[in-house]
């Protein structure tokens, strides 16, 4: 894998991973930022990298992680189009991104958005940074609180509402990736879908395709 370093942002690199799009510049995501684009499962930063960018999701998913001592993979959140990501308190990053598909984002230098003047990218911003931290108290709950067939059922709530507000949820994720963020193994999280579906909640017509028959019961569940 590549890493999309935030010195190298400015320089080209190979077109097979890392290339500009050429998106007409008439908002202001793309007046302030560049648009990029990267391969599924490229690096976009690494943990302890200078955190001189952020990014917002056009198109595609991208996971936040951190190997544990152990050499556990914790995933921290999934970033889907619309969010921004690789905010930071301080100078590093305290996570890897990568891309979980062939995913483009905007790159936008971190000193330009400090004399944001409260426009439409600012609040989006504002709004990015009050999500982040519902997203964080909320992985909290799920991972300290819950069994697993509670984890899995919120999750699939929580990405139905992120992703298509319907019954049906098309998952960019793997089952790994979704053991590595609820704190279980993939064979945890395969036997708690199973248990789902045998007890009519969810319907599994592919390997991502997940149907919510009963949202409410689902709901039960989780709370």
């Amino acid at each position: 894998m590549q890493t999309v370093h935030a010195s190298s942002i400015s320089q080209p690199t190979p077109a097979t991973l890392l290339r500009h799009i050429p998106l007409p510049r008439t908002s202001p995501d793309t007046a302030l930022g560049t648009t990029r684009m990267v391969a599924k499962d490229a690096e976009i930063f690494a943990e302890g990298d200078r955190a001189a960018f952020v990014y917002k999701v056009v198109s595609g998913a991208v996971r936040t992680f951190r190997l544990l001592s152990d050499g556990r993979r914790q995933i921290d959140a999934f970033h889907l189009p619309g969010d921004i990501f690789g905010m930071e308190t301080g100078e590093d990053h305290r996570f890897t991104a990568e891309a979980l598909a062939d995913t483009t984002f905007i790159v936008y230098r971190r000193c330009n958005l400090v004399t944001l003047d409260g426009g439409e990218f600012s609040r989006q911003v504002v709004t990015a940074m009050m999500r982040s931290l519902e997203q964080a108290q909320n992985h909290m709950l799920l991972l300290g609180r819950k069994n697993a067939v509670e984890k899995v059922a919120t999750f699939l709530l929580v990405m139905s509402d992120r992703i298509s507000g319907g019954n049906q949820v098309d998952l960019p994720m793997s089952r790994l990736d979704m053991a590595d963020h609820l704190g279980l193994t993939i064979e945890t999280v395969s036997r708690s879908l199973t248990h789902l579906e045998r007890e009519g909640l969810i319907g599994l017509p592919t390997h991502r395709s997940i149907v919510l028959l009963n949202k409410a019961a689902l709901r039960r569940l989780g709370t």
